[in-house]
């Protein structure tokens, strides 16, 4: 940590940092609806297809967010609906269909660009530390709009995750709150792909609910400890991506990953110690 204490002297860093702290607040709170829903492949085949609208925003000079998240946005709602029908045969072959579409059309676009093609490694796995004052912004206002959206329709919104029959029962519409979660779920990972890029995205979404969930049982101390953790992730991972000369995305998830047996081991002593 102290390779990255001695880094805040640069802007850069601190704003690297902030925007990642911000983006683990996204991916605690809405990771653990992705991980409780089972949509992660549902995120996989959002976050690959907007790669199609960034591409196309490249080509056109405009803002890479803006197709991306236009086209995460269809894409998340197209999925969301296909999976509350049960389409469970069509659903995965949409989901395929849209992550290689998404992907070749990205390509495509960047490739046909006047000029020097950028690097797309950027791209698939991101770099959190060239993220500028508009991206902190940006993620500010998601994580202000999230958590006004969680405080005000938390109970339908949870009822909605763990059981959208009982839900419908007690008079929740559950189409329009799957639709919500899908479209804030899209915008997360439009911003997140500009932090550790398309392929780590799913990641990032699903490591700290999943290890959160392994801990405590309540739903909101899930929220929290997930945020907590991913918080740890990002920090962690920046420094060492500063001290060993890394890729800032790539360094969060492996620390990530590196962390998941951590509440086995917890669960296993105790066991032992009975025996």
């Amino acid at each position: 940590m102290s390779a990255l204490a001695d880094a805040l002297a640069y802007d850069f860093v601190r704003q690297a940092l902030a925007a990642g702290l911000l983006a683990s607040v996204l991916c605690g709170v809405l990771g653990t609806f992705v991980v409780v829903k089972r949509l992660v492949f549902i995120s996989g085949g959002v976050s690959h297809a907007a790669f199609g609208g960034l591409g196309a925003c490249h080509y056109l000079g405009l803002d890479h967010r803006l197709g991306a998240a236009a086209v995460a946005i269809l894409a998340a709602v197209a999925l969301g609906g296909a999976h509350r029908r049960g389409w469970a045969r069509s659903h995965d072959a949409m989901i395929g269909i849209l992550w290689a579409a998404g992907m070749a059309l990205g390509i495509v676009f960047i490739a046909a660009t006047p000029g020097y093609a950028p690097d797309l490694t950027t791209y698939l796995f991101g770099s959190l530390l060239t993220v500028g004052e508009s991206d902190v912004w940006l993620t500010l206002a998601l994580v202000v709009i999230v958590a006004l959206l969680l405080a005000a329709f938390f109970k339908e919104l949870v009822a909605v995750a763990f059981d959208e029959e009982f839900a419908a029962v007690q008079g929740v519409p559950v189409g329009p709150f799957m639709t919500l979660l899908m479209v804030l779920i899209a915008l997360s990972v439009v911003l997140l792909i500009q932090l550790v890029g398309i392929i780590l995205v799913i990641a990032l979404l699903t490591i700290p609910p999943v290890i959160a969930l392994m801990l405590v049982r309540s739903f909101g101390a899930v929220l929290l400890l997930s945020t907590l953790i991913g918080s740890l992730i990002t920090v962690g991972g920046l420094a060492l991506s500063y001290a060993w000369n890394l890729p800032s995305g790539p360094a969060i998830v492996l620390l990530g990953v590196a962390l998941l047996p951590l509440p086995l081991v917890r669960r296993w002593a105790p066991r032992r110690r009975q025996s």
